[in-house]
């Protein structure tokens, strides 16, 4: 089933004080800290980034989901930029490395790679609504995702300027962090991005 995916993401400095922050005001933790690989797919000429769409298969601890990502209809999306806002369709699978040998034999082959450590928070409300703590190779980042006022409520409760707030994926958030560090990794992973360069960050 396709759901409108509407979120904002910040950088962080201090990731436990945020999470701190978050137990005080109501929210539990729905997901503890687990390690998360993606990998997205395309095809050679890059024909899904061509139309701002990605194919992805996440393994987040022991569960495999597989996600289509693409633009939202410009008349129900928010008038306000600020927000990101995708048409998400996503299922977990039994089996993420068949799926991505199923890809690779119609023409889709891995072209992004990227990892990090992901905390899940919820407050419990409805229509639902939660904060993940990142942790990833080149800096700390909060996603806030859900409704539109959760959305602004959320970022009032937790004192955050929406001006921080930002709606770049993490594959743009890495192509910007290589041009300012001259680094040479391919990917957005833990053993492309060494500690000392992610400390310098």
């Amino acid at each position: 089933m396709a759901n409108a995916e509407i979120e904002l993401k910040l950088p962080i400095t201090d990731p436990q004080s945020l999470q701190s922050r978050l137990r005080e005001l109501g929210f539990h933790l729905q997901t503890p800290r687990t390690f998360e690989h993606n990998t997205l797919y395309d095809t050679p000429s890059r024909e899904l980034r061509s139309r701002t769409e990605i194919l992805r298969i996440r393994q987040y601890g022991d569960t495999y989901t597989v996600t289509h990502k693409g633009l939202a209809d410009p008349q129900s999306a928010p008038s306000s930029s600020r927000y990101k806002v995708r048409i998400e369709t996503e299922t977990t699978l039994g089996d993420g490395e068949a799926l991505a040998s199923i890809f690779e034999r119609l023409g889709y082959q891995p072209v992004f790679t990227y990892e990090k450590y992901r905390t899940e928070w919820s407050d419990g409300s409805e229509p639902s609504g939660h904060v993940v703590v990142d942790e990833t190779p080149i800096g700390n980042y909060a996603e806030i995702e859900g409704p539109i006022d959760w959305i602004d409520r959320t970022l009032t409760a937790l004192h955050i300027d929406p001006a921080t707030c930002i709606t770049d994926s993490y594959g743009t958030l890495f192509l910007n962090w290589k041009q300012r560090t001259g680094s040479s990794a391919e990917n957005l992973t833990f053993a492309e991005i060494p500690a000392p360069v992610m400390a310098a960050h």
